[in-house]
This record gives structure tokens, sequence and C-alpha cells, in this order.
């Protein structure tokens, strides 16, 4: 379990002491004189805290200890694949030639990061089935947004000006019906059936020449294989619309099956899910977009290409949508991709699929049947399984979110609870490739446990989480009154306005 660490601890200026040391500045040399003008010169003393070097690495050391990563433990984030990053590709990335380059250099100067570029687009074609990709995309929303609007220049490109509809299952991740809004589109859901997965009928009524396309995530939220996707293709493309893959899940098929040969004719990856970089908080990330060869002529500029010799940029993409970001995309995170991508290996990156997959089904196996938690749709799951504790709810009064909150007791972090919307009382666990079996069984046990208590004692669920540096706030008042420094913080709690 996490040392419980206090959010009031002391400051690092209230843990001065006058005349502690912890750093020595070399003394100045003597024979320069150097006239500091005297409007540059302080006209008070360099307020710095004032400590020992063991003080400095202790106080630190303690706030450290109140986060939890990759690094920590389990991340179980559903649709998320916070799996592991291996630090080599920090180094990688950290290199002077990589770190250091601009953007706005010539050409002839940026041959490897060209290069780079390039050769991660020709693994990213194989690993896909598509034909050209861009590396432009910020992130996985980023990608989506490219990638629907391609679809938008492509049917205004043929005179289908009716095409105004993008249809979207309703167990997408939420990205989806915003990015086809934003790019013009008219949002139809399409519901699931009994397995989780698309209902072919409604789908059949849903089609129409309005119809632009379809955005479709397989394995979908649920994390079950779309089985019936070769028809679910026939249908939308008979229609005249095109297909799309939204790959945030792409971690739990890599090696074993394409996109493209599934029938897709755009794809949107999430580097930094599926091929590792660090993306807690919201960052970096970056969104590829791949396409079959009658759409590369869409895709944003500049392309990198090579002629045998060079590595250039190739503006001449004569029906382009247009930059979707500046320069050529979060470039370190493109680093990191292939970093990882030339360690794995084609055989590796097969075997990681095959163990996220076990990984969730072994996890889904051991918790069925808990007392409180329901799996809906097909057992057999992909790279994440979701169950539903509404039946605790109804019995006990606990909640998906009062789970989530007694995890954090115990040195875990939940998982996505909520998502997707079509399973009430949602709990969404992907515990990745990189989750060892102990691991496994310690949640699973956690999961029972808790289980336990809410049957025996909900209370003490209700109430936590108990060894956390915060204890449960109202959810509706940090998003209204959020306390976002610490000064508001001390204020607030000399005031009495908190109590924790």
């Amino acid at each position: 379990m996490f040392r419980q660490a206090k959010w009031d601890e002391p400051l690092i200026f209230e843990l001065s002491k006058p005349g502690r040391v912890g750093y020595t500045l070399p003394k100045p040399i003597e024979d320069i004189n150097i006239e500091i003008p005297e409007k540059l010169r302080r006209k008070s003393r360099l307020d710095l805290p004032e400590l020992s070097e063991p003080e400095i690495v202790k106080h630190y050391t303690r706030l450290s200890e109140m986060n939890y990563g990759v690094d920590s433990g389990i991340y179980p984030l559903g649709s998320c694949t916070m799996k592991y990053n291996p630090k080599i590709n920090e180094e990688v990335a950290d290199h002077p030639g990589v770190a250091y380059i601009h953007p706005y250099q010539d050409e002839r100067t940026i041959q490897g990061a060209l290069r780079i570029m390039w050769e991660l687009e020709q693994w990213l074609k194989e690993i896909t089935g598509m034909d050209r990709f861009t590396l432009q995309p910020a992130a996985g929303a980023n990608g989506e947004f490219t990638g629907v609007s391609i679809i938008r220049a492509y049917h205004l490109d043929r005179g289908e000006t009716q095409r105004d509809e993008i249809l979207v299952p309703d167990s997408a991740h939420g990205t989806n019906p915003a990015s086809a809004a934003m790019a013009g589109f008219k949002v139809v859901e399409i519901p699931s059936n009994e397995n989780g997965t698309v209902d072919l009928e409604a789908l059949e009524s849903a089609v129409s020449e309005r119809t632009a396309g379809l955005m479709l995530t397989n394995p979908n939220t649920l994390g079950i294989f779309e089985d019936e996707i070769v028809e679910i293709a026939e249908i939308i493309h008979r229609a005249g619309g095109l297909l799309y893959y939204d790959g945030a899940n792409l971690n739990a098929v890599l090696g074993k099956v394409r996109p493209g040969d599934m029938g897709f004719d755009i794809v949107h990856l999430n580097l930094h899910k599926t091929f590792s970089t660090p993306h807690g908080g919201g960052g970096p990330g970056s969104g590829p977009v791949g396409v079959k060869d009658f759409l590369k002529d869409f895709l944003p500029v500049p392309l990198v290409d090579y002629d045998g010799e060079h590595y250039y940029l190739d503006y001449d993409v004569p029906k382009s949508i247009g930059k979707v970001k500046e320069l050529y995309g979060n470039f370190a995170v493109i680093v990191r991709a292939l970093t990882y991508l030339k360690i794995m290996g084609r055989e590796s990156l097969r075997e990681a699929s095959e163990i996220a997959v076990l990984n969730a089904n072994y996890l889904t196996k051991k918790l069925k049947g808990t007392r409180g938690y329901e799996l809906p749709g097909k057992e057999l799951r992909k790279h994440e399984t979701v169950f539903s504790a509404e039946p605790m709810k109804k019995e006990t009064g606990v909640r998906a979110l009062d789970v989530a909150k007694r995890l954090l007791d115990f040195g875990m972090h939940a998982p996505t609870i909520y998502f997707p919307l079509i399973v009430h009382e949602a709990l969404m666990i992907e515990p990745t490739e990189t989750v060892s079996k102990e691991e496994l069984d310690a949640y699973v046990d956690v999961l029972k446990g808790i289980s336990e208590e809410a049957y025996s004692n909900p209370e003490i669920i209700k109430s936590a989480p108990h060894n956390t540096a915060i204890r449960r706030v109202d959810d509706v008042l940090a998003a209204k009154k959020p306390i976002i420094s610490w000064r508001m913080y001390r204020e607030l709690k000399e005031k009495g306005e908190i109590d924790y």
C-alpha cells in the first residue's frame, strides 16, 4: 500500500531554516569586472528556501509518493492501453540529434528525422493494411477529425453533396460523434444487439444515399470483437459510404488481423497507446491516419517520401484537406513508436496482443460470478472487459464510483467507470500485456473483497477512500468551485469551509 501523504504537508518554503545549505555556488572570478546595469539589479534579497540536501531529497521524494503511474503498478483504464513504456524509448527521444533539431531546418540537414518518419509509415502500413499515412495528427481525436474530413472531401470531390450522415455505434468512444459533428456531419446512432456488437438489421435500415461512412472500433469498447465485420463493410460500401477504423483498441489485434483486410478504408492509430508513450494527464499523443490508395490524394500536406537516395517533403497532394497540425506532428512520440516497433519486431508484437487478450480473459473468468458484478454481452473478450456493478447498486447502494474509490485504499488504480454508456454502472478494465499474473490475481482479490464489504459493511465503501492524501470530495462542488492552488486550499481550510 502506498504511503498516506497529506496534501497540506509543509511547503518547501515553510521547511526553510536560515543558514542551512544544500548547494554551494562557485565563487565569482575576481579578475573579471562585469558591470551590471542598475535597472537589472535586484532591489531585494533573492527569496529561496534554505535547506540541507537530505531535507530537499526527503521533501520531493515524499511528494512523489503521492503520485501513481504505469511504473507504480497496474493502471487498467479501459480503452486507454496504459501499458509499461520501455525506458529506452525515452533515451532515444532525448538524444540530442532528436531533441535539438529544428523543424524549419533545410531538408538536407534533417535526413535522419525524415527517415524516422518514413520508416514508421512503412511499419504502420504493414500493420494496418493501409497504403499511405500522415503522421501529423496530434492525438486520437485529432486523427478522427482528420479521417472524417477526408471522408467529407472524398464525397464532395465526387459531387455527392447529399452524403451528410456519419453512422456511429452506441458503444463508440465519445470522440467519434464529436469529431463527425465538427466535420459538419449529422450523427446517426446504431444500437448494439444482445451480444454487445453492431445490430446488422438496424445498420441496414439506417444506411441510405445520405450515408457518408461508419466509424467503428474493433474490438469495440466492451472488448468484444465485431465478428460480422465483413457483412458490416459490405453494407456500408454497397450504400456508397466509407468505413472508418478507430484504432484505440488496436492493441488487441496487432499482428493477428489488419483493419485493411477487414474492409476499412481509413484508419487512425494512437501511437501513445499501442506503441508505448506515457500519456497520462492528457499528453503527449500522436494519431496518424492511414488510407487506402484511392484516398491518398486527400491526406494532409506534407507527406514524407524517399527517392532511393534522399528523404524529402512532398507537397504535391492534389486534393489535400490541408494541414491539421503545425509542422510534422508530435515528433518525439513518433520516435518512441519506431523505437518500440524495432525492438519488438513482428513476432513480439503478435505475442503482445496474445498476452493482452489472455490477461483480459483471465481477469474476466476470475471475476465472473462474484456477487454484485454482472458481465454483459459475450463472455469472450479481447484486450479489455466490462463488468456492471448495477446488481451491487440495487442490493447495497454501492455504486461503480464507490468501488473505484475503494480500490485506491489498496494502492491500486481504478478502472474506467460509467463507460461505455450502454452498460449501467460500468467498470471497464484493461489490464494490458505488461501486467503479471500476480498483479491480476491481487486486483481480482481486491474487487472480490470490495464485493464482500458491500454486502456486509457498505458504508466503508461509500465513504472511501480512507488512505489517500485527499478523502472523498464533492464531485459537483469540485467541478463548480475547483481549488486550483495551495493558497486557495489553505485559506478555505482556515475558514473551515473544507474538512480534508
